[in-house]
């Protein structure tokens, strides 16, 4: 199926909505837990802006909606193992979230915990890190973390600063004990004492993460791109359609909830780097009237951000804390991949930002009614 020649990427679909027009209701047993076995058989509900329409198909199939000339831009960024399971000196357990490194050291990291209730800034944790034997039973060496400090960030959640003490030590438990960030809808017991549990942690480090990764840096994945595969890239490549790479290194700020109102709402910053020829090609795609096409709600923003005078200005470590709602005006991105996301999420307020209301709403009780998988590791969506 070819589709139809690109609007001005400036056409928006600013239907004024709230946060309550985003509510929907989804069967519990439609969040996918698991990732497919073949990461391309993951279904895609094609939503086509210009008609209202919606077609159902599977991801391998994608180049079918894509026209020679067109550029898909994907984030490569690399998903860090930082989700750890830490002991008090009493015993008690508490679940660590890293989210992102203090800037006067690598080993000092911001992170959110759980409880918080008794924690004091100078004590000690321990983490248990399973060390694998030759005969493949675990054994544990146990590793300490220092509680730098308690702060508040500017929503008054208390945030610790993690001191790992050495990049050594930081390196050996993230590697030996670090846990997929996967978000909590997600259900996993963490934990390094049973080896089944340790297999299904590299399983989820594994799978957690776009073939393409190359960046470390993120505290979550950039969804949209899991469900791209060696196979998919050979049907674009067939089909003249090209790839392009940038990085936006996601925080946990993308499961920020919005408990306040979609206008008061606020993301937090993202680092993110756009290379000189990659802009000068994503300009020069534009320039010819063909289309771009965000892999992500990460590429979106990171896109959008980076628009100097009309065209793709080239970046490092550029912050953005961009929030795509109604009123944006979209000057680069023409088409989106993305996943299925919360109900009243800031992702959600962008893609309905993005292809109007109504149409996401429609295309949502449609996958529901279909039962496609939701979220992280769920289906995926391509907006043309």
């Amino acid at each position: 199926m070819k589709s139809k020649p690109s609007t001005t990427s400036t056409e928006t679909n600013q239907d004024a909505f709230t946060l309550e027009d985003l509510s929907y209701d989804l069967p519990e047993e439609l969040i996918a837990q698991e990732p497919l076995a073949v990461r391309h058989e993951s279904r895609l509900l094609v939503l086509d802006r210009a008609n209202s329409e919606i077609h159902h198909c599977r991801f391998a199939d994608i180049a079918n909606y894509l026209n020679p000339g067109d550029l898909l831009v994907v984030n490569d960024t690399k998903v860090l193992p930082a989700r750890l399971l830490a002991k008090r000196q009493s015993g008690g357990e508490v679940r660590i979230q890293l989210i992102k490194p203090c800037t006067r050291s690598k080993h000092l990291w911001e992170a959110m915990g759980m409880p918080l209730r008794r924690i004091k800034p100078g004590e000690h944790l321990r983490i248990e890190t399973p060390e694998e034997s030759g005969d493949r039973q675990l054994n544990e060496q146990t590793r300490e973390i220092l509680i730098e400090d308690i702060i508040e960030d500017a929503d008054g959640y208390k945030r610790l600063i993690i001191n790992f003490l050495s990049n050594e030590n930081m390196r050996s438990i993230l590697t030996t004990a670090g846990h997929a960030p996967l978000p909590p809808y997600i259900r996993r017991e963490l934990g390094p004492k049973d080896h089944d549990l340790d297999e299904k942690r590299k399983e989820d480090l594994s799978r957690y993460q776009t073939i393409f990764a190359k960046a470390p840096g993120a505290v979550a994945a950039p969804t949209a791109g899991l469900h791209f595969s060696d196979a998919v890239f050979d049907s674009l490549k067939g089909k003249g359609v090209n790839v392009e790479h940038i990085t936006l290194h996601v925080g946990a700020g993308t499961f920020k909830p919005i408990t306040s109102t979609i206008e008061e709402h606020s993301v937090e910053a993202e680092s993110y780097s756009i290379g000189k020829d990659t802009a000068s090609r994503i300009n020069e795609v534009k320039a010819n009237g063909k289309r771009v096409i965000a892999v992500g709600t990460t590429s979106m923003r990171a896109l959008e951000s980076s628009v100097e005078n009309g065209t793709i200005q080239p970046c490092q470590n550029r912050e953005t804390n961009l929030f795509i709602k109604p009123g944006h005006q979209f000057k680069i991105v023409d088409s989106m991949v993305t996943n299925f996301h919360l109900s009243g999420s800031s992702l959600l307020v962008l893609v309905a930002t993005f292809a109007g209301k109504e149409r996401i709403l429609k295309a949502y009780q449609e996958a529901i009614a279909q039962k496609y998988r939701f979220y992280s590791y769920g289906d995926a969506m391509l907006i043309i």
